[in-house]
């Protein structure tokens, strides 16, 4: 049988590696490198990401979405020396046995082939427990892992990038990851964190930003650009993952995708809509948590609501 073999829509001169079902697109391997580092590049310059000087804390978790990044801002950040931008990399380590140890050696040496800074903070340093214990402490299967590690998972990088001296703080979500959040707090009612999945810069009162670069790229291109850039990341998911909805909504978008290529795309324009008008929207300040005075909607944060359950069973 004959094969039928396509040319690259862009160069026109090499045989296509990737077909953008969304776009119609037939890219040869070289086109398709360049063009997800094209999009990350203009998303950053869109929405004033990243400024003259800045430090960036780049959150490496050991997956593709956060090597890939860190090796694209490494690739940017060499193209424009004189800007006097710099990276760094913090990992978290969440404490699950047999999992997280493959990924922070990962990490090591890929920051090392890179020549970029990297720290490593732990949820048992920066909290007193970590995800196997808390496991174990949680009340009821009601308090998903899922959600305990996501609370502490961000405080944690907030405390790692300030602890660098980070000006922006960096994380590889993307086009998916956005899609699944916005559904996941929809569908919980938590309408207020639909104001902050937009991809303009959040910013601290301490001056820090927090940023997406990958924020508009879907992660199976993702995916192929990091095994075409021979980046190297831990393929085994964490073990605790089953307890999301998140996982379901991934499965559903991705059939919707397949079915009917761009609608993933539509689905994020309209939510981007819808959560810019919550952002904008007149809301009550955050307050000081009474326990340890970072911001929190309530009296208390999560976060210390969270390791006071944990610690002690009893609920604030």
């Amino acid at each position: 049988m004959r094969q039928h073999f396509v040319i690259c829509s862009k160069c026109e001169k090499t045989t296509s590696a990737f077909h953008r079902a969304y776009s119609g697109e037939h890219l040869c391997r070289k086109c398709f490198m360049r063009s997800i580092e094209d999009k990350a590049a203009k998303t950053i310059s869109k929405y004033s990401m990243i400024g003259y000087g800045d430090r960036v804390a780049v959150a490496v978790s050991g997956g593709k979405d956060s090597l890939s990044m860190l090796y694209v801002l490494r690739m940017l950040f060499d193209q424009h020396p004189n800007n006097g931008n710099e990276l760094v990399a913090v990992t978290i380590d969440e404490g699950i046995k047999g999992y997280r140890d493959e990924s922070l050696q990962i990490v090591k040496d890929f920051c090392a082939q890179l020549r970029v800074e990297s720290k490593v903070f732990s949820y048992k340093s920066l909290f007193g427990v970590d995800m196997d214990e808390s496991m174990v402490l949680r009340p009821s299967e009601k308090m998903s892992s899922c959600s305990m590690c996501g609370t502490f998972r961000r405080r944690a990088i907030d405390i790692a990038a300030e602890a660098v001296d980070a000006d922006v703080i960096a994380t590889a979500h993307n086009m998916d990851d956005q899609l699944q959040t916005f559904m996941i707090n929809l569908l919980a009612g938590d309408i207020e964190r639909i104001g902050w999945i937009c991809p303009e810069p959040v910013q601290y009162a301490t001056g820090m930003k927090k940023v997406k670069p990958f924020i508009e790229i879907y992660e199976y291109e993702i995916a192929f650009y990091a095994l075409q850039r021979e980046i190297p990341f831990q393929s085994e998911e964490c073990p605790y993952m089953n307890e999301s909805i998140r996982t379901d909504l991934r499965e559903f978008f991705n059939r919707l995708e397949k079915d009917h290529p761009g609608i993933k795309h539509n689905a994020y324009n309209s939510m981007m809509k819808i959560s810019k008008s919550l952002r904008n929207a007149p809301a009550s300040k955050g307050k000081k948590c009474s326990i340890c005075g970072r911001g929190s909607m309530g009296d208390v944060c999560s976060v210390c609501r969270t390791v006071s359950v944990l610690t002690s069973n009893t609920q604030i």
